[in-house]
């Protein structure tokens, strides 16, 4: 079980940083030699990874990295929501974490001048991943690796990273100087707003794409 958990784990902070791809197929046999784990250990990560929405089995096809669709989208961001507002509103001032929203911000300029797109979502994903930092809460966090992988991968999927990332490059830092200088209560008002108009460009970019 505990080979499982870290299979598990290592494959979704791949899906997180952008190095699965959605609708990639996934070999048993490639996977089984890197990780040098039995396939009866990876057919279970698998079925965990599926049971979180991460991936597909399709028969007589194999195991691929799942697609998210509009459906899914709608739904990851009410989760997003729900959780990282939740979070910033009721964190305490000077939460030692609150660094490591900070670490994100510059990693996601500095990728950004550097034209490094799917740098700036790794870094925008680290910020996100700071705020429910603040939660101090191991199972709110693991849950939300589950939520940020899954957006990965609808970020991925419509292929237009510097539309989709650029406009919030600055706006992590508005967050975080309004949780720092104003409130919690303030930081998690602007990330409302923030959330919406994320939903909003990437249900766009799935409606130009043709997508469901």
């Amino acid at each position: 079980m505990k080979h499982e958990s870290s299979l598990v784990n290592r494959l979704t902070e791949r899906l997180i940083a952008g190095e699965l791809r959605p609708g990639a197929r996934l070999s048993e046999a490639a996977l089984a030699q890197e990780f040098d784990v039995s396939r009866n250990t990876l057919r279970e990560a698998f079925r965990v990874l599926g049971e979180q929405g991460l991936v597909e089995h399709i028969p007589h096809r194999g195991v691929s990295v799942a697609s998210p669709r509009t459906a899914d989208v709608v739904d990851i961001y009410r989760v997003r929501r729900t959780v990282e507002c939740t979070v910033l509103a009721q964190a305490p001032r000077g939460h030692p974490n609150a660094a490591q929203m900070l670490r994100a911000i510059e990693e996601g300029r500095a990728a950004a001048e550097a034209g490094d797109w799917l740098g700036v979502g790794t870094a925008n994903m680290a910020f996100h991943n700071g705020v429910v930092a603040l939660s101090d809460s191991a199972r709110l966090m693991r849950t939300f690796g589950n939520v940020l992988a899954e957006l990965r991968l609808a970020f991925l999927k419509v292929e237009l990273l510097d539309f989709l990332h650029a406009p919030f490059v600055e706006r992590n830092g508005e967050v975080y100087e309004a949780y720092v200088e104003e409130s919690p209560a303030a930081a998690a008002a602007l990330l409302g707003t923030y959330l919406g108009d994320s939903e909003r460009q990437v249900l766009g970019a799935y409606a130009r794409a043709g997508e469901d």
